[in-house]
């Protein structure tokens, strides 16, 4: 909905079936995968690759990176918290103050791929008998379109919000200003839902609408410039022979998608983390440097091609 010229984000939490709500933020994570399933499907197929074995890598990659981004998450970014709260780590609660079901709030893209990188090298041992990098070449095309659609999901839960901004492509994130608790009680609306659609359009509580600031939608940055990177690979997968030289295609993958995260934590909200400690960057870009350098070492050594 336009207010004033500008964006307000008041999503609704899912679709509504009656008797279950699909939320939007699982939904990306489901396309993601099936979308991953399916480009491997494609890949392995190509390959001569046995489809059977497709079912291992989709579970060893879910596994990781859900695994992984839940660990990266506390790790990096909430230690200090989770020292204290090590049950929360992996269980959907919230013990103190009260008990309260949360979900699995807190994931971070580097952990998942660090985890995924070590899935890989099990599943290519164990599963695929094939070198590592053979495997990581073709998974990260997967990769590449799934965080697309996870930080589609990031938008829909109003998370991983940028900076204020005067820019014509800025967002009032209600869900982000105002939790259901304070958009309740600034309205005297019971219903969450009703609370937040009576700020976005009755002139009533403009004030209130007022008090929200426009931010940059990071999320859509970042998943616009991952739909990039998904086509450069894919491109050159599928019509160059890129794919033959061992480590140029994990590394390219490495060098874009991190590139892409040093831009656009230029205009995010602090995620927490050391960023304090070190200054100068934030969390999420110091992260980002050592995969770039590793990129690049991939793809200036990637002159042998595999034999397949």
């Amino acid at each position: 909905m336009i207010h004033a010229l500008t964006i307000v984000w008041n999503p609704s939490e899912g679709i509504d079936l009656g008797f279950f709500v699909i939320r939007f933020y699982s939904l990306m994570f489901v396309v993601a995968f099936g979308l991953g399933w399916y480009i491997m499907k494609n890949i392995f197929e190509r390959e001569n690759e046995s489809i059977e074995k497709l079912d291992s890598l989709f579970v060893w990659t879910v596994l990781a990176t859900l695994i992984g981004a839940r660990l990266g998450h506390v790790l990096f970014y909430d230690w200090e918290y989770f020292r204290n709260h090590l049950l929360e780590i992996f269980l959907p609660f919230r013990f103190s103050p009260k008990f309260e079901f949360t979900g699995f709030q807190g994931l971070a893209s580097h952990g998942a791929a660090i985890s995924i990188i070590v899935a890989m090298y099990y599943y290519s041992k164990k599963i695929l008998k094939r070198p590592l990098l053979w495997i990581l070449d073709r998974v990260v095309i997967a990769v590449a379109s799934g965080a697309i659609f996870v930080r589609l999901g990031n938008f829909f839960n109003s998370e991983i919000v940028g900076k204020e901004t005067n820019s014509p492509f800025g967002i009032k994130f209600l869900h982000d200003y105002y939790s259901k608790s304070d958009a309740v009680n600034a309205t005297q609306i019971s219903n969450p839902k009703e609370a937040y659609t009576a700020i976005a359009t009755d002139p009533k509580f403009a004030d209130l609408l007022g008090q929200v600031p426009v931010k940059h939608p990071a999320q859509l940055y970042e998943a616009v410039c991952y739909v990039f990177v998904f086509a450069v690979l894919f491109f050159l997968y599928w019509k160059t022979e890129a794919r033959k030289k061992a480590g140029f295609l994990f590394g390219l993958f490495l060098v874009l998608l991190f590139s892409v995260r040093m831009v656009v934590e230029a205009v995010k909200e602090s995620q927490g983390g050391f960023e304090n400690a070190l200054g100068l960057l934030s969390t999420g870009q110091w992260l980002s440097i050592p995969f770039i350098l590793i990129g690049f070492y991939f793809i200036f050594t990637a002159e042998k091609p595999i034999k397949i």
